[in-house]
């Protein structure tokens, strides 16, 4: 069953069109990764997503509703939440109080507890800090900080921009796996990576974005075996 589906998006900022005809439909409890180089528009097919930009033309469908006219916290109240580029933790609250903060809408906050040992449970690290502050974290620690409040929200579609951007190997290790965990859970996600291995052996299927358009599409597996993906992605 299609959950979200993206039609002839055209979007960007200002004066300056982003992202070309974009379309794209992502299956309930999928993992879909949208790889592609720095500048390339994935994270304002995101924010478009979203709600936090407005596309200039086309539509975005969840469900059996048009949602691209909503505002970014209506959007996020059905069920999509992001979890931006750089993390964007509350530096000075701790992980306790930052993952309240996730689980501030009504349908999340009735569940708050139960929802606060599924987040420690896959994320035992934050149950260890949760009395510590967050600018006090490593950059691992936050992106897991980062992941734990948007899982506090309940999300339907989680989406996840450049998530093991600037961390070391085993970090990004860390996360991927963590991901996955999330993916089995039966939560559909919607991952933007450099990371283009990683992302693709992680995902059912793929999208490849470059300069604003979707230049390949199909599943991951057939992808990562494309001539033209070992050879500018991949270095082979």
């Amino acid at each position: 069953m299609k959950m979200l589906t993206v039609k002839g998006i055209d979007s960007g900022y200002g004066d300056i069109t982003v992202l070309k005809d974009i379309t794209l439909s992502i299956e309930e409890g999928e993992v879909i990764s949208i790889v592609g180089a720095n500048g390339a528009g994935k994270t304002t097919l995101l924010n478009t997503i979203s709600g936090i930009i407005r596309p200039k033309s086309g539509e975005i469908w969840l469900d059996n509703q048009r949602i691209d006219k909503l505002p970014a916290h209506k959007i996020t109240e059905l069920g999509i939440v992001q979890v931006p580029e750089g993390r964007r933790i509350f530096p000075l609250m701790t992980v306790y109080e930052n993952l309240l903060i996730g689980s501030s809408l009504p349908r999340a906050k009735s569940k708050r507890e139960e929802n606060l040992e599924y987040v420690f449970d896959l994320l035992p690290r934050l149950a260890e800090r949760k009395d510590q502050v967050g600018r006090t974290m490593s950059g691992g620690e936050q992106q897991m900080l980062a992941i734990g409040r948007a899982l506090m929200a309940m999300p339907r579609l989680l989406m996840l921009d450049e998530p093991s951007m600037g961390l070391s190997p085993l970090l990004v290790n860390t996360v991927f796996d963590v991901i996955s965990k999330i993916g089995e859970q039966n939560i559909t996600v919607l991952l933007v990576e450099q990371n283009v291995k990683k992302a693709m052996r992680l995902s059912q299927r793929s999208y490849v974005l470059e300069n604003g358009y979707f230049s390949m599409e199909g599943s991951s597996e057939e992808l990562l075996n494309n001539p033209h993906i070992k050879k500018a992605y991949l270095g082979l």
